[in-house]
C-alpha cells in the first residue's frame, strides 16, 4: 500500500522569491542598495538641504555612469584599450546641439533646425556608433599600445575638428541656447519642492534637476539591462574569448573582425547616448568639454570600479565623480575650518611665501587625487568590485609570481 503523498505548502514570500540567495550574490545586493538610494535621493536631499543642488549633481554624475558603462564594453569585455572615448561623447553632444538650436542659422545653410530631443537621442547614438565602426575598422590589426595610440589620436582629432569648424559649430564660442526636452505630462511632488502631488500638462524640462535626474536614471537602467544581456549572450562570450587570447578565439571559429567592430560600435553608442543627454542638460556644448582628460577619467572609473563588472563600474564612476566634484572642491574650505577648530588658525593666513592653508590645499588637490588612485591600485589592483573571472586571474598571476620568486631564491 503506497504512502499518501503530501502537498507542500508554499513557503513565505521571502522563500519564494529566493531573497536569501539573491542577497548573498554581491552584484544583486549592490543593485538593491543603489536602487534604494536612487529612490530616496531627491526627497531626502531636498529636505536636508532645502534645495535641489544635490539632485542636480546626481543627474550630472549619471552622465559619467553612462560613459563608464559604455567604455566597460570596449575595455572590460573585449579587452581593447580605448583612449579616445571622449570623441564619441562629443559627437553625440554636437549631434543634438546642432539640430536643436539656432547654430545652423549662422552656418552656410542659413537655416536652423529644432528636432525633438527624443529623436536626436537615438540619432546621436547611431552616429557615434558609426564613428566607432569607422575608428575600429583601420585598427583591427593593432593591439595593446599601438591600438591605444591610434584611439588617442582619434580622441584628439575630433575636438579639434569641432573647434576649427567654427562656421558650423561656433568653435571656441560653443553652442548655447539648446532646446530643452518636453513631455505631454509630468508628475511633480514634494521630492521636487512642490507642496503637493500634481500632474503638469505639456511639461518642459527647463533645466529642472529632478526631471533630468529621473531621465538619467531611466537611461542608466536601460543601459544596464542591455549591457547585461549582451554580456550573457554569444557576442559577450566572444568578446571575453578575444580578451583572453585572440589567436585561440580565431582558431575556435570566432570572427574577430566583426566582433571587435561591434565592441567599438556598441561602446561608442553609449557615449553618444550620454552626449545627447549632456547637451540637453547643460544647454551648452563646447570643445573644451571633450578633452583627453575626459577619456582618462572614464577609464579610471572603469579600472577603479572593476573592469568587466557592470556594478563595479557604476560604483567606480560614482566614487570618482564624488572625489573630483565634492572631496577635492571642498578640500580648501574643510582644511581651513579644521585648522581653526584645533587652534592652528595662524597657518590659514598668508605669510611671506606661504599662501595660506586654503590656497596651498587648492594647489595640492590633484596631488591628493593621484595619491588616492595610487593607493587604491596598490591595495586593491583588481578594483572595488571586479568580475569574478578578473579576480581569479589576478589571484592566479600572484600565485605564479610567488612560485617563480621562490624558485629563483637559492636554497641555503
Amino acid at each position: 500500500m503506497s504512502e499518501p503523498t503530501t502537498v507542500k505548502k508554499p513557503g513565505s514570500l521571502w522563500a519564494r522569491l529566493h531573497l536569501r540567495e539573491r542577497i548573498k550574490d554581491r552584484d544583486t545586493a549592490i543593485y538593491g542598495v543603489l536602487l534604494v538610494v536612487v529612490l530616496v535621493w531627491p526627497m531626502s536631499t531636498y529636505y536636508a538641504t532645502g534645495s535641489s543642488f544635490l539632485t542636480s549633481q546626481a543627474a550630472h554624475a549619471g552622465t559619467w555612469v553612462l560613459l563608464a558603462i559604455g567604455l566597460n564594453v570596449v575595455v572590460g569585455f573585449a579587452g581593447l584599450l580605448d583612449l579616445g572615448y571622449a570623441a564619441f561623447f562629443a559627437i553625440g553632444a554636437y549631434c543634438y546641439a546642432l539640430f536643436a538650436s539656432f547654430q545652423l542659422q549662422s552656418s552656410p545653410l542659413h537655416h536652423a533646425y529644432h528636432l525633438p530631443f527624443w529623436l536626436m537621442l537615438f540619432v546621436g547614438m547611431f552616429v557615434a556608433a558609426a564613428a566607432g565602426a569607422i575608428l575600429g575598422f583601420p585598427t583591427l590589426r593593432l593591439r595593446g599600445d599601438y591600438l591605444a595610440i591610434v584611439t588617442l589620436g582619434f580622441g584628439e582629432i575630433v575636438p579639434q575638428l569641432f573647434l576649427n569648424l567654427d562656421q558650423w559649430t561656433g568653435g571656441i564660442n560653443a553652442i548655447g541656447s539648446i532646446d530643452q526636452p518636453s513631455l505631454p505630462g509630468w508628475i511633480t511632488g514634494p521630492w521636487a519642492g512642490a507642496t503637493s502631488i500634481a500632474i503638469l500638462p505639456n511639461f518642459n524640462f527647463s533645466y529642472d534637476p529632478t526631471a533630468y535626474y529621473v531621465l538619467v536614471v531611466i537611461m542608466i537602467i536601460i543601459a544596464v539591462v542591455l549591457v547585461t544581456n549582451l554580456h550573457r549572450s554569444r557576442l559577450g562570450r566572444a568578446w571575453m574569448a578575444i580578451r583572453e587570447d585572440e589567436v585561440a578565439a580565431a582558431a575556435m571559429g570566432i570572427n574577430t573582425v566583426t566582433t571587435k567592430l561591434l565592441a567599438f560600435s556598441i561602446g561608442a553608442s553609449f557615449s553618444g547616448f550620454a552626449g545627447a543627454y549632456y547637451g540637453a542638460s547643460f544647454g551648452l556644448v563646447s570643445p573644451d568639454s571633450f578633452l583627453f582628460v575626459v577619456s582618462i577619467t572614464v577609464l579610471v572609473m572603469v579600472v577603479l570600479g572593476g573592469m568587466g563588472n557592470i556594478t563595479g563600474v557604476i560604483v567606480g564612476a560614482i566614487a570618482i565623480y564624488f572625489v573630483l566634484n565634492n572631496v577635492l572642491v571642498s578640500l580648501p574650505t574643510n582644511a581651513e575650518s579644521f585648522a581653526n577648530a584645533v587652534g592652528l588658525g595662524f597657518i590659514t593666513k598668508t605669510n611671506g611665501d606661504w599662501p595660506g592653508l586654503a590656497e596651498e590645499a587648492r594647489r595640492l588637490q590633484f596631488l591628493l587625487y593621484g595619491l588616492i588612485l595610487v593607493g587604491m591600485m596598490l591595495l586593491r589592483p583588481q578594483g572595488l568590485f571586479p568580475s569574478r573571472v578578473r579576480e581569479q586571474e589576478l589571484k592566479h598571476d600572484a600565485v605564479v609570481e610567488e612560485e617563480t620568486v621562490a624558485e629563483q631564491v637559492p636554497a641555503r
